[in-house]
């Protein structure tokens, strides 16, 4: 990757202007000089948007882990690829060469073959951030089995939700999780959300707490005895650039959880390219991305875009806060960290508490600082440019989502000149577009829109598991002939973009991207709740926090509201988990709502903001009345 560096702002243009003008030379040209392929492709990319059908490096051949570590054995073998920091400081890091993945990797793709698991299948991994995530991770993308991460954080009936979904045929999770001073049981949860599938045939354990666990006859094994008797050499699946690489999931706005498809060969390209030049990776640096691999983030810039890089990832445990807020900044100080990639929400977080956390470490070895999962605030930027890269290292503002695969809009560092809560300019290759609501696109500078991208990228998901129509339907539909990234966006004079936030129902808390639909079905199966509307509104920590506007049936009225408040938590918590539990609860006797029975959700987030000058127009509601009842019990 190293010739694909950009390194000032003319280069930038210069490739940028290449990337629009000739996309598939390109692409081409990256894709062929900097991976390893069992056959080149026949096209580079083939499209129609209007039928949301899109396809990169047509009928080559490749395999993504051969990519990631066994091309980097013969120069890199006793390299460290992977630095593992456990949640307890007084436990000792791991540091795990390419060629120890490489072993620890074909042992997994052993075992999952000997208990079954074949190309195409799906694998559920439900496992906290410890080195055997990553490796079961890759061991799938090593046979061909398509891969679905859970956040070990979600609920029995998520997870269960996200295993019917792509049917698994076997889910591999561990005794327990640490995280801080709590201890999680995450084999429970599997056995609680498996009581509702029946396609799973088999259970892999990792010991990690050594917590007291019920295995299952004939369903469930120790993961660590199969491992100690499988063969040390795989040979690497030869997969299909298109064949999918793995499921993850995301919020929808309305239903359920949408499985969105990446697929092999496009999205090894574009985390490898994007890793590269958004981070300004060198060899022998140190790279840390905070986030979990149950997110997209992980996945892209934990695993694949540093390992294809052959770089050195750290995966960690634990939480920022624990044993107390010094954590990150004696865990960049004790690994040497040159890269570090987290959330506005734990910067927002770090900043809350004394300078003293941050100011005993000297992190001279940083060079760049990133933010990712939402928009960061001029006041969390600042304090992260300051106090982290001592005004000398460049904030990667990035923005992406899960269905991009890989960053979209960023600085590029000591290219790109920064601007606080500007994620700036596209990366080579993308084409975004702001379009006004007539469905026109904006073509000046100093303005608001909806954000579209207009020509396909590699990294670009290829559908929803099980549903293609509703991937044309969301993604497609809103600005024909355009992806739709269900964010709006304000232009500047010189060109940079801003995200302003989601246009549809969907809040971020915390970088998580969080629908308010299925958390308002959980409430309004509470038996005392008759109907329920959630939004967000800004909250100092988490960027946004949920508000939720309730109705009670009669049977509610004479209840006790704080435990109603506390039984209406807990059953968003098992249904969808603690991230999604309402800070604010208000009991109403109505909501807004159109004469076709629509919830006027702008009135409610007004409220919920505090911000009860302007409503717009209400006549049309069909209790225009309740807007005063609700403002005047405004929490």
């Amino acid at each position: 990757m190293s010739r694909y560096k950009i390194n000032n702002l003319e280069e930038y243009f210069k490739e940028y202007k290449k990337s629009v003008r000739e996309p598939k030379k390109f692409w081409d040209k990256i894709a062929s000089e900097n991976f390893t392929w069992y056959q080149q492709w026949d096209k580079v990319v083939d499209f129609n948007l209007a039928e949301a059908e899109v396809k990169w490096f047509t009928e080559a051949k490749v395999n993504i882990t051969k990519n990631c570590i066994d091309r980097h054995l013969a120069k890199k073998g006793d390299k460290t690829a992977i630095i593992f920091e456990p949640n307890d400081p007084a436990e000792e890091a791991q540091h795990i060469s390419y060629n120890d993945l490489h072993l620890r990797v074909s042992k997994m793709a052993n075992v999952l073959k000997e208990q079954g698991v074949n190309k195409g299948d799906r694998v559920c991994i439900y496992l906290p951030m410890i080195p055997e995530l990553a490796v079961a991770t890759l061991a799938c993308a090593r046979i061909g089995a398509i891969h679905s991460v859970v956040f070990a954080g979600f609920s029995a009936s998520a997870v269960a939700t996200r295993i019917k979904d792509s049917e698994c045929k076997i889910v591999i999770t561990s005794d327990g999780g640490y995280r801080g001073n709590k201890t999680i049981d995450l084999k429970e949860i599997i056995d609680e959300a498996l009581t509702e599938c029946d396609c799973v045939k088999t259970v892999l354990v990792v010991k990690r707490t050594n917590n007291a666990v019920t295995m299952k006859e004939g369903r469930d094994q120790w993961l660590q005895p199969l491992l100690d008797v499988a063969l040390e050499n795989n040979v690497a699946e030869i997969m299909d650039a298109e064949d999918p690489l793995f499921i993850l999931y995301t919020s929808g706005s309305t239903g359920k959880p949408k499985g969105m498809v990446h697929t092999t060969a496009g999205y090894m390209v574009y985390t490898a390219y994007t890793f590269k030049n958004v981070f300004n990776y060198e060899e022998n640096d140190v790279y840390w991305c905070t986030a979990d691999i149950g997110w997209i983030t992980g996945h892209s810039y934990i695993l694949y875009g540093p390992l294809l890089n052959g770089a050195t990832t750290v995966i960690f445990e634990g939480v920022p806060s624990y044993p107390d807020y010094s954590r990150f900044w004696e865990i960049i100080e004790k690994h040497h960290i040159t890269q570090f990639y987290t959330a506005p929400t734990a910067i927002r977080a770090l900043a809350k508490e004394s300078l003293d956390y941050v100011q005993k470490f000297p992190l001279k070895s940083l060079k760049v600082i990133g933010s990712v999962g939402e928009p960061i605030n001029e006041e969390a930027w600042h304090w992260y440019n300051d106090h982290v890269g001592d005004k000398r290292c460049p904030v990667v503002d990035t923005w992406w989502q899960t269905e991009t695969g890989g960053i979209m809009i960023s600085p590029i560092p000591f290219v790109t000149p920064t601007k606080p809560t500007y994620a700036t300019l596209p990366l080579p290759g993308i084409q975004p577009v702001l379009m006004d609501e007539k469905r026109n696109e904006i073509e000046e500078n100093q303005v608001v829109g909806s954000l579209c991208i207009k020509f396909p990228w590699p990294g670009i998901a290829r559908t929803i598991w099980g549903d293609h129509q509703r991937y044309k339907d969301t993604y497609f539909s809103a600005f024909p002939g355009k992806y739709f990234t269900g964010d709006g966006a304000l232009r500047d004079e010189v060109g940079y973009y801003r995200i302003t936030g989601r246009v549809d129902d969907v809040v971020i808390v915390s970088g998580h991207n969080l629908g308010t639909a299925p958390i308002e079905d959980a409430i309004n199966e509470h038996p005392a709740v008759a109907e329920s509307a959630i939004v967000g509104f800004p909250h100092d920590v988490k960027g946004n926090a949920l508000y939720g506007f309730v109705i009670l049936k009669e049977t509610g009225e004479q209840r006790d509201r704080n435990n109603l408040i506390k039984e209406i938590n807990q059953q968003i918590s098992n249904q969808i988990g603690p991230i999604a539990k309402l800070d604010k609860i208000q009991f109403v006797s109505g909501l807004p709502k159109t004469r076709s029975g629509k919830i006027m959700r702008r009135i409610l987030r007004k409220i919920a903001e505090g911000e009860f000058d302007n409503f717009g127009d209400i006549t049309t509601l069909l209790n225009p009345e309740i807007v005063e009842e609700i403002k005047q019990g405004k929490i």
